[in-house]
């Protein structure tokens, strides 16, 4: 299986992984010799830099130097530091659901489509037309992404427990796609599990080729713990694959985080 990485999803992830500890905004130089190292020529780390500009992630700026440079938006720093919580931490598994339900008027439906992508984004399942469910802990999030957007007028939230009618087990299979999401980790494991045990059986990578790694492995697990959103383990099947795939990431970032972050700072 080959993995495709596109330039914009790299840098967003070279900045939520180690752009924020760079002293001040991060110089262009520096972001075409980092994100080359992973692959990316400097054309397209320009052209998808001027994308996230215009998208609002990221804000140019000057380095002390005075040369060019961009820094996150206030609301990129608040995604990141949202995502940290999803990406790094174990997940805070709640007996709980967070219910969104939203109303969008027809001359609004652009919004509708919004909504229902963001909340696919964040994890919800569907239950109904208009009716999305989360595991609760996601509330805190959820609320910072629909303030984000100014979605909150459009949104009611609930927290409670499922009473029936059927099995929580069997309506959680009917509200999220378990099987798409159980392949999802099994190619994350296909992917980045050989890289694992290379490095438990041989010699500790130069900082390059641990940052390259890392940076590589940390993109595509980013997006697992948002369509994965952390449902009770109770209620998945005896066979889940994301409890290896958490733990092969967990280990990798233990490994080469740091390793990784030596060059980032040469």
């Amino acid at each position: 299986m080959v993995e495709q990485h596109t330039p914009r999803s790299l840098i967003v992830t070279f900045y939520g992984a180690y752009g924020r500890s760079f002293e001040g905004p991060v110089p262009v130089s520096a972001l075409v010799r980092l994100l080359g190292a992973a692959g990316v020529d400097a054309p397209s780390v320009r052209s998808s830099v001027s994308r996230l500009k215009r998208r609002g992630f990221l804000v140019p700026a000057k380095a002390a130097d005075g040369a060019a440079a961009y820094d996150l938006s206030e609301e990129a720093r608040q995604l990141l530091e949202d995502g940290d919580r999803r990406i790094y931490g174990a997940p805070q598994v709640s007996e709980e659901w967070l219910v969104a339900v939203f109303s969008v008027p027809e001359q609004e439906r652009h919004k509708r489509h919004l909504l229902r992508s963001r909340l696919a984004r964040l994890g919800f399942g569907s239950v109904a037309p208009g009716v999305w469910i989360a595991p609760a802990q996601l509330a805190r999030e959820t609320g910072h992404t629909l303030e984000r957007l100014h979605l909150t007028a459009y949104v009611e939230l609930f927290r409670g427990a499922h009473l029936g009618f059927a099995p929580t087990a069997e309506a959680v299979a009917r509200w999220w796609d378990l099987a798409a999401l159980a392949k999802q980790h099994e190619e994350f494991l296909d992917l980045h599990e050989p890289a694992l045990r290379a490095l438990q059986s041989g010699p500790e990578p130069a900082p390059e080729a641990a940052y390259r790694t890392y940076l590589a492995a940390l993109d595509t697990w980013r997006r697992l713990p948002y369509a994965d959103p952390g449902l009770p383990r109770e209620l998945l099947p005896a066979d889940w694959p994301g409890d290896r795939a958490a733990a092969v990431f967990a280990e990798l970032h233990a490994r080469l985080r740091d390793a990784g972050a030596r060059f980032v700072e040469a």
